[in-house]
């Protein structure tokens, strides 16, 4: 039987770890999570730390469209391949951080999904050997500027604002995302309610698929695309993604502070 572990990325104080989550205590860790590593000796109580996005990647690879569903309600066709964009990592933020309402943007949408963490470097690797270079599974949200999307008609600029990539709260290994349940909350209200297998591409299809087009590396990420239901946000406004065996993370939305 395959051990499940989770492991965060913390601040106490003025120094920032990476840890292993036993049940409300974080084992706080040294060196290259995604190679060395050990534990240095500190416990801290998870009610006493603040909880980071739980990696850093260099890049996180969104697949868009990869609901039925979903590609039904934004009135597009199911792609014959998946649609992949890029956002940039001064996009990520982690649990319980602000989203950013930015004058340039008129509406603001969530987006529910289940995001994969890569453990190795991944260059051309084949489908059934995908489940080798993920490290783990995270949640996230793709938040996106709904009306700059459909401006612009290509989508840097809609996905890749400051504070646009809510990750967390954990990384989870050791589970099957084969069919598990991803849902979207806004201010306590369920909007989104899919499954894992509803999507067109699975997991390690998407993983072969993206590394023949760019090298995977360590600590990236893949946002494995979203459920029917997607809809705006206002300042004010809690949104939370849960995926089911992941975790739940949760972000306010907030007016800029300049």
């Amino acid at each position: 039987m395959v051990k499940v572990e989770k492991f965060v990325r913390f601040a106490a104080g003025e120094e920032t770890f990476y840890g292993r989550l036993d049940g409300e205590t974080i084992i706080a860790l040294e060196g290259d999570i995604f190679g060395a590593y050990r534990e240095n000796g500190r416990r801290f109580n998870l009610n006493e730390v603040t909880l980071l996005a739980p990696c850093r990647p260099g890049k996180a690879v969104c697949v868009g469209l990869n609901y039925r569903s979903h590609a039904a309600e934004m009135a597009e066709k199911v792609p014959e391949d998946p649609v992949i964009f890029i956002k940039p990592p001064t996009s990520v933020i982690g649990p319980n951080a602000n989203i950013i309402y930015w004058p340039m943007v008129k509406r603001l949408d969530y987006e529910a999904e289940l995001a994969v963490v890569i453990g190795r470097e991944a260059h051309n690797v084949k489908e059934e050997e995908a489940e080798e270079y993920i490290f783990g599974y995270t949640v996230g949200n793709d938040v996106t500027a709904r009306d700059l999307q459909q401006k612009d008609g290509q989508w840097t600029r809609s996905k890749g604002f400051d504070t646009f990539l809510p990750i967390g709260p954990y990384i989870v290994r050791g589970i099957d995302v084969a069919d598990l349940r991803v849902q979207s909350f806004l201010n306590g209200e369920l909007k989104q309610d899919g499954r894992t297998s509803q999507m067109i591409f699975c997991v390690p299809f998407l993983v072969s698929f993206i590394s023949q087009v760019m090298t995977l590396l360590p600590g990236d990420i893949i946002l494995t695309g979203t459920p029917e239901g997607v809809g705006p946000m206002q300042v004010g406004d809690t949104i939370e993604i849960r995926v089911e065996e992941v975790g739940s993370l949760v972000n306010r939305i907030v007016a800029p502070s300049v």
